[in-house]
């Protein structure tokens, strides 16, 4: 049974905010998420002022696919890593043309990834004028928590990039 993690909507909020101030866009590519940063993004009236797009890069394939990464361009980088996801928030900001790219990948649960990390591991990426990367661990395997604590982990590092509180 899942515990009652939300959303940060100060922080979507806060998110747009700037965006939109700035007039800046932004592109997202989420994995073990599974749509909720970009769901959490858009539901701010006014989104289309800064939200390109996005993907749930699921997959290899997905990955291969949409953000047009093989695995020869991948070199040393392995998945669920601050390398991939800053790799990812720097390919889909590219593909998309946007100012900022956010990515997040890791292990939802209940179980681990077959990268090896166990459920509650997450890395999410920034990449813009500046770049950031963070590592989560939250200990638990309860799979929708994770997914709502990885997004929020996700938007509180952009947040953070923005000027937002640290």
């Amino acid at each position: 049974m899942s515990d009652r993690v939300q959303i940060d909507h100060a922080c979507v909020s806060r998110i747009a905010e700037r965006l939109v101030e700035r007039r800046q866009t932004l592109a997202v590519a989420e994995s073990s998420a599974g749509g909720l940063i970009s769901a959490s993004l858009l539901s701010v009236p006014g989104a289309s002022a800064y939200f390109l797009g996005g993907g749930i890069i699921y997959t290899r394939q997905a990955r291969e696919t949409l953000l047009g990464i093989t695995p020869g361009a991948l070199g040393t980088v392995q998945s669920a890593t601050e390398a991939m996801a800053v790799l990812q928030a720097r390919t889909i900001r590219d593909r998309l043309g946007a100012d900022w790219g956010l990515a997040e990948t890791g292990a939802s649960g209940p179980g681990g990834n077959r990268y090896g990390d166990a459920a509650g591991h997450c890395c999410v990426g920034v990449v813009g004028p500046r770049e950031a990367s963070r590592i989560l661990e939250t200990g638990s395997p309860d799979r929708a928590a994770n997914m709502t604590r990885f997004a929020n982990a996700a938007l509180a590092l952009l947040d953070e990039m923005l000027g937002g509180t640290p």
